[in-house]
């Protein structure tokens, strides 16, 4: 199975308005073998797959579930389907853990998102996994890439090697070299962007003399001096203390590759108000799923997510669905949906 992925941990202003913290993103996708498991253990409706719009055989799947874990393991009924989803979120949890570590971060005090058709079917087990107690799954999830091609900024990214000494900065050189590639990547960009001004990012991709590894370090954009190297190595020491723990006295630093970034102006996301809270509505139906925490098969109620009202809170274990995915709500949380319609899960025990 592919796990795709706990990619990022960054700090900011989370997207249910709250105080700003670390927030994990997470992006979740499935091979056919994770979509059988999740249809065998109730996660998936059958008969409305995207929206209705594939039927999916769900008999099939409990048979090649059985046939190939099953068998050969001496498993039978659901749990050839839960071995499947537990591997797949252990190996979540544990890339998410790599990167926190990496990152010198604590997971635990991070906010979860989850986007992508998978990763609400798998968000809370992955958040007990990892101590988590707070994942958002914001309005449009299951589509979430296309609503990111459609609302992000214009941009043109031009990268190019240059291998600078950062202690005797060729300041000129590296001038030289952003500002024709500043140039092309306008050309490319500004036809687009009418008469609005753009946004400029600049990158030195930077490294330790002898190191096959290089971290990613923000250039000031603007013309540089001969002392920005000082800046830059600074800046390097201290990301590179940051993810390994330590800094390398008297060795001396470079710059390997510098990147243009030319974009419109990214738009600022809202931020929610507190909802006033209401009633949750009626499930739309019941279906058996599959919870982690007693290990057992449960009824549980399926809402549909556009009749829950901001303020609207429900108790797990649970479904809310929607026509390009469903949110599976834990036994261990609630859901509320915020003021700006995306469900924020809570633990609640």
């Amino acid at each position: 199975a592919r796990v795709d992925r706990l990619d990022r941990i960054t700090v900011g202003p989370d997207s249910a308005g709250s105080t700003p913290g670390p927030v994990c993103y997470g992006r979740g996708g499935t091979e056919p073998a994770v979509t059988d498991a999740n249809l065998a253990l109730g996660k998936i409706d059958p008969a409305y797959f995207a929206g209705g719009k594939i039927a999916l055989d769900e008999d099939g799947a409990r048979r090649a579930l059985q046939k190939n874990i099953g068998e050969p393991l001496g498993l039978k009924d659901f749990w050839p389907a839960a071995g499947v989803a537990e591997i797949v979120e252990e190996n979540m949890a544990n890339a998410a853990r790599v990167h926190a570590i990496e990152r010198g971060r604590d997971i635990a005090a991070c906010t979860m998102i989850a986007f992508g058709g998978g990763a609400p079917l798998h968000a809370c087990r992955l958040a007990e996994k990892v101590g988590v107690s707070r994942i958002i799954v914001p309005k449009g999830a299951g589509v979430g890439s296309a609503i990111g091609f459609l609302r992000a900024p214009v941009a043109y990214e031009i990268t190019r090697s240059a291998v600078v000494p950062l202690e005797t900065f060729d300041a000129a050189r590296v001038n030289r070299l952003l500002a024709q590639m500043t140039a092309d990547a306008r050309a490319v960009v500004d036809p687009a962007l009418r008469s609005a001004k753009p946004a400029v990012q600049v990158i030195a991709d930077c490294r330790y003399v002898g190191q096959g590894h290089e971290i990613r370090v923000s250039v000031p954009v603007r013309k540089l001096a001969g002392k920005d190297g000082a800046t830059l190595k600074a800046a390097f020491e201290k990301l590179y203390e940051q993810v390994y723990g330590l800094r390398i006295p008297n060795q001396e630093a470079e710059a390997i590759t510098w990147s243009v970034t030319v974009s419109s102006q990214a738009a600022k996301p809202k931020r929610a108000a507190k909802a006033t809270a209401k009633s949750a509505p009626k499930p739309r139906s019941r279906r058996a799923i599959y919870d982690p925490v007693p290990g057992k098969m449960v009824q549980a109620p399926v809402y549909w997510r556009f009749d829950m009202k901001p303020g609207s809170k429900v108790k797990g274990p649970c479904i809310i669905a929607e026509d390009e995915t469903s949110t599976i709500v834990g036994a261990n949380f609630q859901a509320a949906i915020n003021s700006l319609g995306y469900i924020v899960m809570e633990r609640v025990k």
